[in-house]
């Protein structure tokens, strides 16, 4: 039943709906393997993110989505629980101590059963629309399943769906989809042992380098989750980070 919602959202509820409102573009489809586990990474602008990535390629993309997406409470809560649950999301508990490990060995499974798992190699949105320094689990994925990662990016999102809003903009949008990158190519070329941390950060790094001339973007050198934990925290930018606000790509 899941699958069938999947789909209904995709081609009659939600679908119709964006196409009219935001006018997405795509390119690079061509480059999104017909069948077989392949992992999506996308730079994450906005929540908006998640709903075009989906729908425009022809295969189904799971997300591994927080828990906190699943636990609302009141109507809204309830309606966002069921839409995660009906298109198929996989709810991740990144409170626990365990939170990475589960998610990457979840993400693992799901591309060994030959899905399309969608990520952003960043952890989390950009607070300000640049780049910023990606997590390894993407990279300790494909590493152990071999799969090609397939780099997203991510045009306009951002202004369709700024950071604290709810209703999406009529902004246009756009998505370019690049060439696979295979993992463990790519390490043995650089003579690097499969399974070590070298491997995974070096692999991670050329994600991100790629998603950088993608898109256009700024790359910092940073986790995007420490940043925006110390806005949060009314501490300003780290220190070496150069203040931007309002990017709007």
């Amino acid at each position: 039943m899941k699958i069938k919602w999947y789909w209904l959202f995709k081609q009659v509820a939600i679908g119709p709906f964006l196409r009219v409102y935001n006018r997405p573009e795509v390119r690079g489809v061509e480059n999104v393997p017909a069948s077989g586990g392949a992992i999506m990474a996308s730079n994450h602008q906005s929540v908006m993110d998640s709903f075009f990535l989906p729908l425009l390629i022809p295969r189904r993309v799971t997300f591994l989505a927080k828990q906190e997406y699943f636990t609302g409470k009141g109507t809204i809560g309830k309606l966002q629980r069921a839409f995660f649950l009906s298109v198929g999301q996989v709810p991740i508990d990144r409170s626990s101590g365990d939170a990475a490990r589960s998610a990457i060995e979840t993400g693992i499974k799901l591309v060994r059963e030959g899905k399309v798992l969608g990520i952003y190699p960043e952890g989390t949105r950009s607070p300000d629309g640049r780049i910023y320094r990606g997590k390894t689990g993407v990279a300790r994925m494909a590493l152990a399943t071999g799969a090609p990662v397939i780099p997203v990016a991510m045009f306009g999102t951002r202004r369709a769906n700024p950071i604290g809003t709810w209703i999406p903009r009529p902004v246009k949008v756009a998505m370019h989809i690049g060439p696979p990158i295979d993992p463990v190519e790519f390490i043995t070329s650089r003579g690097l042992e499969e399974g070590s941390y070298e491997a995974a950060r070096a692999l991670t790094d050329r994600i991100i380098e790629v998603l950088v001339e993608m898109t256009g973007n700024e790359y910092v050198d940073h986790y995007a989750a420490d940043v925006k934990q110390s806005l949060a925290e009314g501490h300003g930018y780290p220190e070496g980070i150069q203040p931007v606000y309002n990017r709007s790509r």
